[in-house]
């Protein structure tokens, strides 16, 4: 395995990361701030609570992931996109280097920045709502696995897309919908049938209720279940990007 080539590539991210500091984590932060201060704290003393969890605190797992969602996958799609962008990743492709490599290094450094990006997140959150987690490992495997699913679809967007607005379209018209839909301000059980139904059609449900069960000990779906959905979109996304690389698709171009 080339240790040094992944290394390389990995510093570079988180490196990268650092000269967009303002993109990449403050404003993601200030705007969920936002949320908590709005929803959290003014609205929600007017709300009643959720599942035995009050309404400010209740929301706190799903505007995290809310956060994590789109940031995962803008990291880790720019990161792909821009050697594609200005030509060099040709130099990647002759570099000895295999495919799995580039991967765990573009991926991995997406990763840390979607987990650095959450842990703030929290931290802001404590200043607004009272914020508890009873499984806090359980929450770090939970975290861990949904940003690694969520970086690893980024990069397949960003092998895909043919232009920075492609680079949006997903996440902006297909991740935020399906995440506001997905019970990061309500319970799910709230819902009256058929809708209640519905709504379990969502994955992005099954990633909030085990994340906010980490949490509170509360949740809309088993556990399994999250874990289940969690595993079957990092496996479908690797087979994605394993394919993309050994045809080459949009990368040879």
């Amino acid at each position: 395995m080339n240790v040094h080539g992944m290394a390389a590539i990995y510093r570079f991210e988180m490196a990268r990361a650092g000269r967009t500091l303002w993109q990449s984590l403050v404003t993601p932060v200030i705007t969920t701030a936002l949320y908590f201060v709005v929803f959290g704290a003014a609205i929600g003393r007017h709300m009643a609570d959720m599942d035995g969890v009050s309404f400010g605190s209740f929301i706190v797992p799903g505007l995290t992931l809310l956060s994590v969602f789109m940031q995962s996958i803008f990291n880790a799609s720019f990161g792909i996109y821009f050697p594609k962008f200005v030509s060099t990743i040709y130099e990647l492709l002759s570099a000895p280097i295999s495919s799995l490599e580039t991967v765990i290094a573009y991926v991995g450094a997406a990763v840390s920045k979607s987990i650095i990006l959450a842990l703030v997140t929290l931290a802001t959150a404590t200043l607004f709502v009272h914020v508890r987690v009873e499984h806090p490992l359980l929450m770090v495997l939970f975290l861990v696995l949904i940003t690694t699913g969520f970086c690893l679809m980024g990069f397949v967007i960003g092998i895909w897309a043919g232009n920075f607005e492609q680079l949006q379209i997903i996440p902006m018209l297909i991740i935020t919908p399906l995440t506001f839909l997905g019970g990061a301000f309500y319970s799910v059980s709230a819902l009256a049938e058929p809708f209640r139904t519905i709504t379990l059609f969502n994955p992005v449900v099954y990633l909030i209720s085990g994340f906010r069960w980490t949490f509170y000990g509360v949740a809309d779906v088993p556990v399994w279940a999250s874990l289940a959905v969690m595993i079957a979109i990092i496996a479908v996304c690797l087979a994605v990007t394993g394919w993309m690389f050994r045809t080459g698709y949009r990368l040879k171009q």
